[in-house]
């Protein structure tokens, strides 16, 4: 009989979080946020499975993110399977390429779950080791949340008969994301369970029903597989990925499969997907309001703040029902009852070239990150963080020069032939067109700043010679 530690957990974190704008964008979604905490809501989740006493993680993430989350993971101390998805195809290609990994591993069963959650996990294991058993004869088992409040924000799962807690139960149907009137009639009628996206299953079943109900998306997935290759320590999928449809797990296989069992959970659930959840599950006060990072509030009532810790300074006075939030280089002001339409905030950005719709002025790399500081006609300001062992490649510009000032720690420069360590209050040039690499050997943080001239200033000006984290 299978045990907790067959179960291999597969966590998806490719996605981009809209809903958690200014705070998640494209390029950092939420499962990267730290929402003011030592630990990011990705570290939660693996931490969570390492609580249930699962295997191995196997975590699913785009091109983009792989760095950040082998960094993430890295800082815990867990070892996982990195997976990299060339292009983003919803949830049931890499559900599908999963499943047939964890079949060529061996694997009894896969735990199929978000990276951007939050869950007890004490209070899961009754329904997780219940929901074993059925996996172990071949169910699809998903796992559902009472309701305790009409939510527009979630599918929901109505089970064929009455679900007792932690108790596996066929499913009847899978229900859409209602309107308000309908959520309204679910909660009133108390039969069905708002939709976790939480999976559990061995992989024979998941393929199978991938073969009975989607058999291009696992035809696309095998090939991806087929053509994949190493990538330092990531498992890159190949071509094949990129030409299947973009479906959800929902459409592809479970709303069709019928050998789909529901197990009822009261385990904190939460999917965090927008900023009145956040508030929900953050510390309140007795007039129900939430400051997170540097934010203050006075006179306020049932209302969340956040900013970023010694960011913007934040201040809510006399406010009811309101959202606010400050980063570096934007600020959101929103009534609560329109938390779900933040999205739409991104879109009406997007549409006028704001780059702060999807972009952060701190971009992260493999080796650190940096902030643009300042910009204007012919110069920008940045300031480059490097941790310790980190190389950047060796390069060259075409069309701007670069300054560099030591403000912390110590710098391996190398400029054409020359190499040499540059310290703090140090500074150094490179000229247009000089090959150049930066790293820091030591065992403490480098920070510098960087002042670029040039008649073109944009990332894409970069033309690499060698690089250990094998980017193009």
């Amino acid at each position: 009989m299978a045990q907790l530690a067959d179960i291999t957990p597969v966590i998806l974190c490719g996605g981009g979080g809209t809903r958690l704008w200014p705070a998640s964008r494209a390029d950092h979604p939420k499962q990267f946020n730290r929402f003011a905490g030592q630990a990011s809501l990705l570290q939660h989740t693996l931490l969570r499975a390492q609580a249930l006493g699962l295997g191995r993680p196997m975590l699913l993430t785009a091109h983009d993110f792989r760095f950040v989350v082998a960094e993430q993971a890295a800082e815990l101390g867990v070892e996982v399977d990195l997976v990299v998805e060339p292009c983003p195809r919803d949830t049931a290609p890499a559900i599908a390429a999963a499943a047939l990994l964890c079949r060529a591993q061996g694997k009894g069963a896969m735990l199929v779950m978000p990276s951007d959650h939050k869950m007890d996990a004490a209070a899961f294991m009754p329904a997780l080791k219940a929901g074993l058993e059925a996996a172990q004869i071949g169910r699809l088992v998903t796992f559902g949340v009472q309701p305790d409040r009409a939510e527009t924000g979630y599918g929901y799962i109505e089970p064929a008969e009455n679900a007792a807690p932690n108790t596996p139960g066929p499913v009847a149907r899978f229900i859409e994301k209602p309107d308000a009137a309908r959520a309204k009639a679910l909660l009133a009628e108390g039969r069905s369970l708002w939709n976790a996206g939480i999976f559990l299953c061995a992989p024979e079943a998941m393929l199978a029903a991938f073969s009975t109900h989607a058999p291009d998306v696992l035809a696309a997935a095998q090939a991806a597989l087929d053509n994949a290759a190493r990538d330092l320590d990531f498992l890159r999928l190949g071509a094949g990925f990129g030409e299947v449809r973009a479906i959800s797990i929902d459409y592809a296989v479970m709303e069709r499969a019928a050998n789909v069992d529901v197990v009822p959970i009261a385990a904190g659930w939460s999917d965090l997907g927008d900023w009145k959840a956040i508030w929900e599950d953050a510390a309140r006060d007795e007039h129900g309001v939430a400051t997170l990072g540097g934010a203050v509030a006075l006179d306020c009532a049932d209302t969340l703040l956040s900013s970023e810790p010694g960011g913007t300074t934040l201040v809510g006075l006399g406010l009811r029902n309101i959202v606010a939030v400050a980063t570096n280089d934007a600020v959101l002001v929103a009534d609560m009852a329109k938390a779900q339409a933040v999205k739409s905030v991104v879109a009406l950005l997007k549409s006028h070239n704001n780059a702060t719709a999807t972009a952060f002025k701190r971009h992260f790399r493999p080796w650190g990150w940096f902030e643009q500081r300042a910009q204007g006609t012919r110069f920008q300001v940045k300031t480059i963080f490097v941790r310790p062992g980190g190389k950047l490649s060796l390069q060259s510009h075409k069309q701007r020069s670069e300054h560099w000032v030591v403000v912390e720690g110590l710098a391996r420069v190398t400029v054409g032939e020359a190499t040499r360590d540059v310290k703090a209050n140090q500074s150094l040039f490179v000229p247009l067109g000089a090959k150049h690499r930066l790293e820091n050997t030591t065992d403490a943080p480098l920070i510098l700043i960087e002042v670029q001239v040039g008649d073109y200033l944009g990332e894409d000006d970069i033309i690499r010679y060698d690089d250990v984290y094998a980017r193009d």
